[in-house]
């Protein structure tokens, strides 16, 4: 079954490699991309409202403008709730060691990574989650 991902981050150069590591792991995905947090809400709502499933994982940035990525999981954990909750990971630039523990301590975090995103950490990620893809 075609996994859907979302990526939702504010800075496009990062947005672009994070879907061309995932498109060169492998092509069977549905990727959206989000330029903010708040898009993100609008994109996942829209889903919602259309009774359509949230996107199997978000790849999540934490430092954008508007919203921070904290905001939108706080968010969507209001609005997603009695469906399918989407596995959440976030990926950051800044090495910062309270967002780490943080998501290593958030129920709705999957996991943190350094950016960019690489095909060892989507290896990590897909062999945890026990797909096989």
């Amino acid at each position: 079954m075609r996994q859907t991902i979302c990526i939702i981050d504010d800075d496009l150069v990062s947005q672009f490699a994070t879907r061309y590591c995932i498109q060169q792991y492998q092509d069977d995905f549905e990727i959206i991309t989000c330029t903010s947090a708040e898009e993100g809400l609008v994109v996942c709502s829209e889903l919602l409202e259309n009774q359509k499933p949230l996107p199997d994982i978000i790849f999540l940035d934490l430092v954008m403008e508007e919203m921070d990525g904290w905001t939108f999981v706080d968010n969507l954990s209001q609005m997603a709730k009695n469906h399918h909750f989407p596995k959440i990971y976030v990926l950051s630039a800044f090495v910062n060691a309270k967002d780490r523990a943080i998501a290593r301590e958030h129920k709705l975090i999957s996991g943190y990574f350094d950016k960019p995103l690489s095909r060892n950490v989507l290896g990590k990620i897909f062999v945890k989650d026990g797909n096989n893809v």
